[in-house]
């Protein structure tokens, strides 16, 4: 077991500004396009869905965003967040490395979703929104903007994905405590569940329905907006407080990463952790490597196609640039929920095309091991999202054992897995299994597609 101490930050040091990296990136992101006109579109485009303030962000240039001093405040419950040298790990592993985690599963929701959740909560508060939307795969964004709209007095309702909503009930149960309305996706409630279960009645769902049906709720109803909990600049640009953080701790530590790893679903954890950082390779010359890990079931950033697509399954969203399986594809229901989308946000897929950052696709049973022997040797137990960035610090140790050399890595530990303990018995008693893609599924949302290509 680990008896490394934590390094600490006060609460003065939660950072007081967020960092956008579009400032910094040598080619910027594409704009989002109107699907009916293939023409870019402007920020009133984006009006009914978001308020002004968010979208503001969306389109900023400007490398550093205030961050309100409410939501700072609101910050403090759990920022900042504790770094940990994983002394036993190290142990374990037997490595020359030096391995770090930034562990966001103190928040009330128990993972890295309210740094995002709470100031979009603020900003449709400053507008007198009465009432949100949002989807969850497997629940912990749900549960953050639950939490964060209890505390700004806003009704909520949640489009679970259905796998999601089977396997993982406390999940559903957290979101009902903080006062949201949660319902499996997909679902009779709205013209797009219903169009899908016509065509798939046993349909597990996947986080593009669920957007689908949050989007048309929140698009239909004047009172009502809607919140995304990835692949938007604006929530990416809200996680950086992890990295921000994670900064200072490291220079407390006399340390800096060779290596950056993060799990991937649609960008916010993997921004939150590597952005700040990337900022320091682009403007200083550093050489950290920030690496986002997929999971093989669902390899949009390994496999996918760089092009223009729907956010969504139904195409209720504007054409985003990223890299993509289409958004008719459906992930095989594995149990890290939160990683099962079709595509990736729009600033992660530019760096990953111009080579500035790597993507790698793992197996959940690999995970799976990773993520026991983590928590053996640490003591936490790790979501299974969580599970796949702990796999990559696997690799990248034994890298260095082999070598012979020393390496920093640093990961960012998204969150716990104490309402996902199903999904280890599934491990432990050997019914979770590896799901291998065959050419057909892979293509299945691609061989369609009639959206333009991004370049």
């Amino acid at each position: 077991m680990s008896t490394a101490k934590k390094i600490h930050l006060s609460e003065n040091e939660i950072p007081e500004k967020w960092y956008n990296i579009q400032a910094d990136m040598p080619n910027p992101t594409l704009p989002p396009l109107n699907p009916g006109t293939g023409e870019p579109i402007g920020p009133e485009a984006l009006a009914p869905l978001f308020p002004m303030g968010l979208i503001m962000q969306e389109v900023s240039q400007e490398r550093w965003i205030e961050i309100p001093e409410e939501v700072r405040e609101i910050y403090k419950i759990w920022r900042p967040t504790p770094l940990f040298r994983a002394t036993g790990l190290e142990k374990m592993l037997d490595t020359p490395a030096k391995i770090y985690y930034k562990y966001e599963g103190v928040s009330p929701a128990g993972s890295h979703k309210p740094n995002t959740a709470v100031p979009q909560a603020y900003y449709n508060k400053q507008e007198n929104v009465k009432r949100i939307t949002t989807e969850t795969g497997a629940g912990q964004w749900g549960s953050a903007l639950s939490f964060a709209c209890q505390l700004f007095g806003i009704d909520l309702e949640v489009y679970m994905v259905r796998i999601s909503y089977d396997q993982k009930p406390y999940r559903k149960s957290m979101m009902n405590t903080w006062g949201a309305r949660v319902l499996a996706s997909p679902s009779e409630t709205t013209e797009s569940g219903r169009k899908i279960l016509a065509d798939a009645p046993d349909s597990p769902g996947s986080l593009g329905i669920a957007i689908s049906e949050a989007v048309e709720r929140a698009a239909t109803d004047e009172g009502t907006k809607y919140a995304l909990g990835s692949v938007l600049n604006h929530v990416l640009m809200h996680q950086t407080v992890i990295g921000l953080e994670a900064l200072k701790q490291l220079e407390k530590a006399g340390d800096y990463p060779d290596v950056v790893i993060a799990p991937f679903g649609g960008g916010s954890n993997f921004a939150g952790i590597a952005f700040p950082f990337l900022r320091h390779n682009f403007q200083d010359g550093k050489k950290t490597r920030c690496i986002a890990v997929e999971p093989a079931s669902c390899p949009k950033l390994t496999k996918g196609e760089f092009r223009y697509d729907f956010g969504d399954t139904v195409g209720l969203t504007p054409l985003l640039p990223m890299y993509t399986l289409g958004h008719t594809f459906v992930p095989a229901p594995i149990h890290a929920g939160g990683l099962r989308y079709h595509g990736a946000g729009a600033i992660v897929s530019q760096l990953l095309k111009d080579n500035l950052i790597e993507a790698i696709a793992l197996q959940q049973l690999e995970c799976f091991e990773a993520g026991v022997k983590f928590a053996q040797a640490e003591g936490i137990i790790p979501a299974p999202e969580a599970t796949h960035g702990i796999a990559q610090v696997f690799r990248e140790a034994e890298k260095a054992k082999e070598e012979g050399k020393s390496r920093t890595i640093l990961f960012n530990l998204c969150g716990h897995g104490h309402l996902d303990m199903s999904a280890y018995d599934d491990y432990f008693s050997g019914r979770l299994t590896d799901h291998h893609l065959t050419d057909e599924q892979l293509h299945s949302g691609l061989k369609d597609l009639n959206t333009p290509a991004a370049t």
